[in-house]
């Protein structure tokens, strides 16, 4: 995907993930609950969207800058944030506006996989950590499309695309699988070293009708949706 695929659909991704189940009470509870206490952390939220979790970080003490390909989704980030937040537009693909060693942390929240090649983004994520420091990230969990496209190589790394409601509006992404092999020889070979993998179950804040039935019912726990890693700059 480019940066015009989501400008077309922003807001309503914003509203879509201002409450739901996915977003609001499953992956940015985990993503802040692994960075835990940031105050006074220097920050990279790396793919910041619209700005929600860039909101809760910089509400827990961090000093957060933003960055996202989408025009539309910054401009958004820049309503809810103000102009306290530095806030540019970015691709991962591409060298990050930022010195060496710039942050004590990078967040990079559902990300990951819209990109093909990892290699040049990791190392660019390190450049700007200081040693030490640690790459917080969240990414469709591999073993979900084995689950629900059998037919298809799981040990392959290769594009699909998949139907979404966003607010009430269909829409189509397009994201790229890998293997679990394959992302933790990416992370390995950048130079990270793997301090935690987490498949977390939903918030216990959660609202009940939100929830799926299975787990509502106290007959399962959790959910295969995303992955999460907290990596450790060499």
């Amino acid at each position: 995907m480019d940066a015009s695929d989501y400008d077309a659909f922003a807001e309503r991704y914003d509203a879509e993930n201002a409450g739901s189940l996915l977003n609001a009470h499953y992956e940015r509870p985990t993503m802040l609950g692994l960075a835990g206490d940031v105050a006074g952390r220097a920050i990279l939220d790396a793919g910041c969207g619209s700005g929600p979790l860039t909101l809760a970080l910089r509400e827990r003490g961090a000093v957060v800058t933003g960055i996202d390909a989408s025009p539309a989704m910054v401009a958004l980030a820049r309503a809810r944030l103000g102009d306290d937040v530095p806030l540019h537009v970015g691709d991962l693909a591409e060298p990050l506006p930022f010195p060496d060693g710039a942050f004590d942390d990078v967040i990079a929240s559902l990300v990951l996989h819209y990109l093909e090649d990892w290699d040049a983004p990791l190392a660019e994520l390190r450049r700007v950590l200081r040693p030490g420091g640690r790459l917080i990230l969240s990414l469709n969990h591999p073993t979900v499309r084995l689950l629900s496209h059998p037919h298809e190589d799981y040990f392959a790394t290769r594009r699909y695309s998949d139907d979404f409601d966003f607010d009430g509006e269909p829409s189509v992404l397009t994201m790229w699988h890998r293997p679990l092999r394959a992302m933790t020889a990416a992370f390995t070979r950048s130079g990270f070293s793997i301090a935690s993998i987490e498949e977390p179950p939903p918030s216990p804040l959660t609202p009940r009708e939100l929830m799926p039935p299975r787990i509502a019912s106290g007959e399962r726990s959790a959910f295969l949706c995303f992955l999460f890693f907290v990596l450790e700059r060499d």
